[in-house]
């Protein structure tokens, strides 16, 4: 199993979702985050006042799947989140060791 970790634009949440929903996924995590990368923040403007803002805020999405079924799913996301403009996210692959349901106790692929 792998966790395929998302952090895109808040923006563009709803049409991720839509297409990971399409594409099969029955669960997913959702967190509100904030960060940077090449972008490095922004400065805004407020009463006349300039403001760095170093931190953007960003989601992230989780979703746990069988190894055969990453590929994909990374597709999707890729295809769904791309603006073609900087600070569009990035997605990473980590190894999920084991998965166990909480309510039954079932663990590995079937508590997916």
């Amino acid at each position: 199993m792998k966790l395929v970790t998302a952090i895109i634009q808040p923006d563009m949440l709803e049409d991720v979702q839509k297409a990971l929903v399409r594409h099969g996924v029955t669960g997913m995590t959702i967190s509100e985050v904030s960060g940077y990368g090449r972008q490095r923040g922004h400065v805004e403007v407020y009463r006349g006042e300039e403001y760095t803002i170093d931190f953007i805020l960003k989601i992230r999405i989780e979703v746990v799947v069988e190894d055969d079924e990453t590929e994909a799913l990374t597709g999707v996301i890729l295809q769904s989140a791309r603006t073609g403009q900087v600070g569009d996210g990035k997605i990473w692959i980590s190894p999920v060791d084991n998965v166990v349901r909480i309510r039954t106790g079932e663990s590995g692929s079937v508590a997916l």
